[in-house]
């Protein structure tokens, strides 16, 4: 990396911004920085800096940054407007699409995020049975609302149903809401679901949560338990969503739930959301069932913008080309079984998980199946990990959740991640 810091930009960001960033980057002042421009794989900071990306904001760029296919798209819409908040050529397009791939979906609304998508995905499984509790897991996230954090990183461990807020101002009457459970364990979720199935409106479950996989014959059982008692399934695609495969996590692991949420690489850099599934649960947000009692008010500003929805287009149809999602999980696999080498080879007891273009180092001697095996990792030396890695100009969310890789990625990319991996653990072991 080159250029010069001039501390201003620090100042200022500090300044403005609580923790001097827009929120969750939890970086050391001395490591902060405001970014330029990006292309491809590459970030570039106002200090000349060059950095590898492996956030993409949060995911959200697929193809790289800059797209030039995505960038045609977002200019044509441009010149003609900017937003209705109503049905556009570009909304339509994009929706039956998503209905021709996604096996959930029979009717397709849009959000402005994922987090309103999970939202509303909520609201319409509880107001399709009338009833009140939603089923999480332990460590998943479902968006910035009241039920998306609850337990999202709990700092106690408590017995299972129970939920912990993890952000304040959360609503205590949602807290009793929510009932937790451990993912991959079908046998504790299944007797909490039989505990409270008459108060059970839905469960909600990341089919890769976070960046741990399901273990084989969890989502299967999970649909299996759901549909024989009557509870809706919601499946939170807004990580999985087009990047496991074109068909996102139902078409990857081969479960099909009633409502699913979309969001991040879809938009290829965009905001958008999208929730969808059965057509009768779907329905109850028509605006013609005002007044009626599981009538869900469904509303959004931003929800099927033009300029999104072009973008969104165009990402899908890169996506589409033949080689695609082999060569992301070709990426995601070398990354990860690389990692696991430079480990072994320094004698660092770690487990590298994820699937597909995602992966995550953990540092514990135990097999990573929930949060709670994460929990009991060495958080601390995780945390040296990414830190030592966005020093040597590898960007990346220093929380260690996640190392998100797009289309734009080079081998050269991953090899240069690699290397700069093994000179940080080995002074980290020093």
């Amino acid at each position: 990396m080159a250029g010069n810091k001039d501390t201003s930009w620090i100042e200022r960001s500090f300044d403005v911004f609580p923790g001097g960033s827009l929120g969750e980057f939890n970086l050391p002042k001395e490591l902060s920085t405001v970014l330029s421009h990006g292309k491809g794989s590459r970030i570039y900071d106002v200090f000349g800096r060059e950095y590898i990306d492996y956030s993409l904001a949060w995911g959200s760029a697929i193809l790289g940054h800059a797209h030039p296919k995505i960038a045609e798209a977002v200019t044509r819409q441009v010149e003609k407007a900017f937003n209705f908040s109503y049905v556009t050529e570009q909304a339509l397009e994009l929706a039956e699409e998503v209905r021709r791939v996604i096996p959930c979906a029979e009717k397709v609304r849009f959000a402005a995020s994922g987090t309103e998508a999970t939202m509303y995905a909520i609201k319409l499984a509880k107001a399709s049975t009338g009833r009140n509790k939603i089923l999480k897991f332990e460590g998943s996230y479902h968006g910035a609302h009241d039920y998306g954090v609850m337990s999202l990183f709990p700092q106690r461990l408590v017995e299972f149903p129970l939920a912990q807020p993890t952000s304040a101002g959360t609503s205590q009457a949602i807290s009793q809401e929510v009932l937790i459970a451990p993912f991959n364990d079908l046998e504790k979720t299944t007797h909490i679901i039989e505990r409270h199935r008459d108060q059970l409106g839905g469960v909600i479950v990341e089919p890769l949560q976070r960046c741990t996989p399901p273990e084989e014959g969890f989502l299967e059982g999970l649909r299996e338990l759901t549909r024989e008692r009557g509870i809706p399934l919601i499946f939170d695609e807004v990580v999985t969503g087009f990047r496991l495969a074109y068909g996102g996590a139902q078409e990857y692991y081969g479960v099909t739930p009633d409502l699913a949420a979309f969001g991040k690489a879809m938009g290829g850099g965009f905001p958008i959301g999208a929730f969808c599934g059965k057509a009768d649960i779907m329905a109850l947000c028509t605006e013609a069932n005002l007044g009626s009692e599981n009538y869900v008010w469904v509303a959004s500003s931003g929800g099927g913008n033009p300029v999104s929805m072009a973008a969104s287009l165009a990402t899908l149809q890169a996506l589409r080309k033949p080689g695609t999602y082999e060569r992301l999980h070709e990426l995601g696999n070398t990354l990860r079984e690389g990692l696991r080498q430079i480990l072994r080879d320094q004698g660092i007891t770690a487990q590298v998980i994820g699937d597909g273009p995602i992966g995550q180092a953990i540092f514990t001697e135990e097999k990573v199946v929930d949060y709670r095996s994460v929990f009991r990792s060495d958080r601390a030396k995780g945390r040296r990990f990414m830190l030592g890695l966005f020093e040597k100009g590898i960007f990346l969310n220093p929380l260690g959740t996640k190392l998100y890789i797009s289309l734009a990625h080079t081998d050269n990319d991953i090899h240069a991640f690699l290397e700069r991996s093994r000179e940080v653990l080995e002074t980290m072991e020093a």
